[in-house]
């Protein structure tokens, strides 16, 4: 029944960011936003809106275990996994924003992660995000977002890179698929985080295992499913971008988020698979360094693969 529940939980949760972006997307068009604002706000966050549901009900539920789980495997399973695939489906080409900017700032992420749980460095005891640690995270992410608007105004970004859905539904209709999808982010993300805790209970691993998997895999199948699409069509900015972004909204954001809303606390443990995360980043920045073309080529992204197959080996070892 678990694994039925799970299920359940990641299709309602995955429906729920795809109808919730659409009716929000066409009520700021109705509100004459334009499509460049609603791609960096509206469907941006969208893709990581399982994420946010996810960490936001394991926060209240106090599973602190697997919010942060769930946000670093997301992280690790991003860069690693979908970059991998991605690579083999096309090589990535990368801008020199990418390689200067967007990808140190998600390392930066990674090291902001630690740094406010820091005092895993100084004694034994677990150490604590807390809700002042969070306003720190959520302040970086602000300091993102003004980034990428700026970047926008001076045409860095082009529209078309970022809208991935146009939208022209009704108001009526529009309220019922933001509402709609809001409910389903709720009660799928609380059906996933129940039934992940039953099952970790059962395999007798602990909720940061099932967050850094299972959960955290469910969680950014948008990520994928987008970045496969973007690398088939050619598109290596979009490909690439949406991981960057989402590694970026998933610490400074919903790790901000969730710690506001309650403290978690972070074990030393999951010291290691933070710099897990910030080294799977290091590597895509050098593999963009290495050889012609700023690119990620097919051989580069079965390394990155055989690297997350050694992490989940060393996970479940």
């Amino acid at each position: 029944m678990n694994y039925l529940l799970l299920a359940i939980g990641f299709v309602l949760l995955i429906a729920g960011a795809d109808y919730l972006v659409r009716g929000a997307s066409s009520v700021a068009k109705r509100l004459k936003i334009s499509d460049l604002i609603i791609g960096l706000t509206v469907v941006s966050i969208g893709t990581s809106a399982p994420e946010l549901s996810v960490n936001i009900i394991a926060s209240l539920d106090n599973a602190p275990g697997m919010a942060i789980g769930n946000v670093i495997g997301s992280n690790i399973f991003n860069f690693l996994l979908i970059i991998g695939f991605a690579a083999i489906v096309s090589p990535i080409g990368l801008k020199n924003s990418l390689l200067k900017i967007e990808i140190p700032f998600a390392i930066l992420a990674s090291l902001a992660l630690i740094f406010v749980a820091s005092d895993t460095f100084f004694d034994s005891t677990p150490g604590v995000i807390s809700r002042s640690d969070g306003m720190i995270l959520l302040l970086f992410f602000s300091i993102f977002m003004y980034y990428i608007f700026l970047s926008a105004k001076k045409g860095e970004i082009k529209e078309e890179e970022i809208i991935e859905k146009e939208s022209n539904l009704s108001v009526w209709l529009s309220v019922i698929y933001i509402v709609g999808g809001l409910g389903a982010l709720v009660f799928g993300g609380d059906l996933i985080v129940g039934s992940a805790t039953e099952l970790a209970i059962g395999w007798g691993m602990s909720e940061t295992v099932i967050g850094l998997t299972i959960v955290a895999v469910g969680t950014s199948l948008p990520e994928l499913a987008t970045s496969l699409v973007a690398a088939y069509k050619g598109n290596s900015d979009i490909a690439i971008g949406n991981v960057i972004g989402s590694n970026i909204f998933n610490i400074f954001l919903i790790l901000g988020a969730s710690s506001v809303i309650t403290p978690l606390p972070f074990a030393a443990s999951s010291t290691i698979d933070a710099l897990v995360a910030a080294a799977a980043t290091g590597v895509v920045l050098f593999f963009g360094y290495r050889g012609k073309g700023l690119k990620i080529d097919r051989k580069e992204g079965i390394i990155l693969i055989v690297m997350y197959a050694a992490y989940i080996t060393y996970l479940l070892v």
